[in-house]
C-alpha cells in the first residue's frame, strides 16, 4: 500500500486573475472566433466536445493533472476552485475511464464553478444534461475509476492538453465547436479582436447576400 500524501504539497496558490467583465464579454463570442482572433492559438483537441450541445462555458482555468484511472484529484479540484472557475483536467493519457458523473457535477454546480474541460471521458450522460453543469470531454465511458491516496496530482500548475500548454488563470471558452484557451495576458486583446472579427464577417455576409463573390471580396479571383 502506497504512503498517503498531503495534497496541499502540490496545490498551487498563484495564478493569473481575469476581470469578470472580460469573461462575460468573452462568453458572447464563439470558440472558433476567439481562436482565430487571437492569432489561431489555443485550440484544444477537437475530440473534446460538450457532452450536451447546449453546453457553453467561459472562465479562468483551474488546472489539474491527475493520475490515469483515478478521480480523487478531480474531487479535490472542485474544492480548490473558486466560483466561476473552469476545471481543466489532464489524465495523463488514461482516456478510457469515466472520471466524472452525476455526483461531481452536482458538487461543482453547488460551488458555482463555470464548467469542466477534461482530456478524458465521463459518464451519466442524461444526468449531466439534467443537472446543467457544463462538461466538455473526449466522450463517454462507463469504466470506473479508483482513488489512490498515495498517487501524486497537481492543481494550479501548467498542464498540456494536446498541443496547448494551459496555465492557471488562462481564459477558457467552450461551445459546440470546441474549446479555446487564451493566455491570460493576451485575453483582453483577443476578446476585442473577436468582436472586430464578428463585425467584419457580418459585413462580408451582407455583401454576399447582395450578390458579391467571396473570390472578389477576399482578393482571390
Amino acid at each position: 500500500m502506497s504512503t498517503r500524501i498531503d495534497p496541499a504539497e502540490t496545490i498551487g496558490q498563484n495564478r493569473h486573475t481575469l476581470d469578470p467583465e472580460l469573461v462575460q464579454k468573452a462568453s458572447k463570442l464563439g470558440s472558433a472566433t476567439l481562436h482565430e482572433a487571437a492569432g489561431r492559438i489555443g485550440a484544444l483537441p477537437s475530440a473534446i466536445k460538450p457532452t450536451h450541445k447546449t453546453f457553453t462555458l467561459a472562465g479562468p482555468a483551474l488546472t489539474l493533472s491527475g493520475p490515469a484511472g483515478d478521480n480523487l484529484w478531480l474531487h479535490r479540484a472542485i474544492y480548490a476552485a473558486k466560483p466561476g472557475d473552469v476545471i481543466v483536467a489532464d489524465v495523463r493519457g488514461g482516456f478510457e475511464f469515466g472520471y466524472w458523473g452525476e455526483v461531481m457535477s452536482t458538487a461543482a454546480k453547488a460551488r458555482s464553478l463555470a464548467g469542466l474541460v477534461i482530456n478524458g471521458c465521463v459518464r451519466d450522460w442524461h444526468l449531466l444534461g439534467d443537472i446543467g453543469f457544463p462538461v466538455f470531454a473526449r466522450g463517454l465511458c462507463i469504466r470506473g475509476t479508483g482513488k489512490d491516496f498515495g498517487a501524486r496530482g497537481w492543481i494550479n500548475y501548467p498542464v498540456r492538453i494536446g498541443e496547448v500548454s494551459v496555465q492557471p488563470g488562462d481564459l477558457i471558452l467552450g461551445d459546440v465547436d470546441g474549446v479555446a484557451c487564451i493566455p491570460a495576458d493576451q485575453a483582453a486583446k483577443a476578446v476585442a479582436a473577436g468582436f472586430d472579427r464578428e463585425s467584419y464577417e457580418a459585413d462580408i455576409c451582407q455583401k454576399l447576400e447582395a450578390g458579391e463573390r467571396t473570390l472578389d471580396l477576399f482578393g482571390w479571383a
